[in-house]
């Protein structure tokens, strides 16, 4: 496949995936990188799937209540056409979206653009969820992140889900999840 030379000069783009378990604090990491790319006067667009409601319609919101403004879209095609003329492209909660969330990060990396996306990568059931494993292949930085374990107190990896409900997509939070080691997730 023949990609054309980067129109930006010599600045590289490249994907970052931060990946673990609910409460392992990846949306605060993810504003965390996005505010600092502000402060060096890098200009950013950050998106959310429209489906994730919980804590705002708009922002992409911790679990600790930080926030910053996104752009909540149906699919990622919606990502591509929106992310002109940028330097960083932050991306919430990618389980959530379509099959090319993947090749539109590569894409969007081969034009020169940081791309900075967060997600789970296990469902409740300790599956690998959405598509994750396919954004992790074409990771050129992943940052695994663990929660806590609300039962013994050691790191977590799991999001337990305390309700019963059999669909792999149920918006929650500490009303509906908790994370638990491997030992735990099991009892």
């Amino acid at each position: 496949m023949f990609i054309e030379p980067n129109i930006r000069g010599d600045r590289r783009g490249w994907i970052e995936v931060i990946c673990g378990s609910m409460f392992s604090g990846k949306t605060e990491e993810l504003i965390r990188r996005l505010k600092r790319a502000k402060i060096a006067n890098l200009k950013t667009e950050i998106f959310k799937p429209a489906i994730d409601v919980r804590y705002d319609e708009i922002k992409i919101v911790s679990h600790d209540e930080n926030a910053i403004q996104s752009t909540p879209v149906d699919s990622s095609q919606t990502i591509m056409l929106l992310a002109q003329d940028v330097d960083v492209v932050g991306i919430d909660e990618a389980q959530f979206f379509d099959p090319e969330i993947a090749n539109v990060c590569d894409e969007l990396a081969f034009r020169g653009i940081r791309v900075i996306v967060a997600g789970l990568d296990m469902d409740y059931l300790g599956n690998p969820f959405g598509q994750i494993p396919n954004l992790l292949s074409k990771a050129d930085y992943i940052t695994k992140l663990h929660a806590i374990c609300v039962r013994c107190g050691n790191i977590a990896n799991y999001s337990y889900r305390k309700v019963p409900n059999d669909d792999q997509v149920m918006l929650g939070a500490k009303d509906v999840y908790e994370p638990r080691c491997r030992t735990c997730y099991k009892l």
